[in-house]
């Protein structure tokens, strides 16, 4: 019954104006798959379900039907406050993983107090064959790991990374250019020294060159360090 229940409440919600924008923008996803609810709405629902007795039958049932039903489980999951309850459910979850916005959208805070734990699993997503568990370690090592407890280690594990798949390399790009934002002399190396195939290499730059969070000279710099790319990149 709650999975019936919580789609009635979706299409309540629907924004038919709103769903044909993420037609368009998650196009890993078939159309017929939205609804059309914007995220604030989806938050919200997200927090009020996940107080109800019977919500571990909805978490259960994967795959879901519905792209808003997979944002609902990663919201649900985001505010898991139990690490190992939270853990334990990215790990399920994530092999369902079918596009960019449920990826990038489930982002736990309680990892931000594991991070020594959280590790173990960022290595396994990296080395996985499936494009959405590399991009959700790229991310978390992104979120959690370009601060205090950054390893040269870790940008190095980014830059081995080797995939066709456009959402793995957009991942990469964004690691590098938010790295160089927050460790420029540890991350330029990488750049100087071409450790990136030659479109995330380039993507990375661009990136870099349009955010504020590097000097102009700096951008100056990393514009000089782009690569040629042949035509099928």
């Amino acid at each position: 019954m709650i999975i019936n229940d919580i789609r009635d409440r979706l299409f309540e919600l629907t924004d038919e104006k709103y769903r044909e924008i993420e037609i368009k923008t998650t196009p890993s996803v078939d159309a017929d798959r939205f609804i059309g609810v914007r995220t604030p709405q989806l938050r919200s629902l997200a927090k009020e379900l996940s107080k109800h007795d019977d919500i571990d039958y909805f978490l259960e049932q994967l795959p879901h039907k519905y792209f808003e039903e997979n944002q609902l489980h990663a919201f649900m999951i985001s505010c898991e406050k139990d690490y190992e309850s939270c853990i334990d459910k990215v790990r399920t979850f994530l092999p369902y993983v079918d596009n960019w916005a449920t990826c990038d959208q489930m982002n736990p805070k309680v990892f931000a107090k594991h991070k020594k734990e959280l590790m173990d699993s960022i290595k396994n997503w990296l080395s996985s064959d499936k494009t959405y568990m590399i991009r959700f370690g790229i991310k978390m090592l992104m979120d959690h790991f370009l601060d205090d407890d950054f390893k040269r280690e870790y940008p190095k594990a980014v830059a081995e990374i080797r995939s066709e798949e456009y959402y793995v390399k957009m991942m990469q790009a964004w690691y590098f250019a938010t790295a160089l934002a927050k460790q420029y002399d540890e991350i330029l190396p990488f750049i100087e020294d071409k450790k990136l195939d030659p479109w995330t290499h380039n993507k990375a730059i661009q990136k870099s060159v349009e955010s504020f969070r590097i000097t102009d000279e700096q951008k100056q710099y990393l514009k000089k360090l782009k690569v040629k790319q042949n035509i099928k990149e």
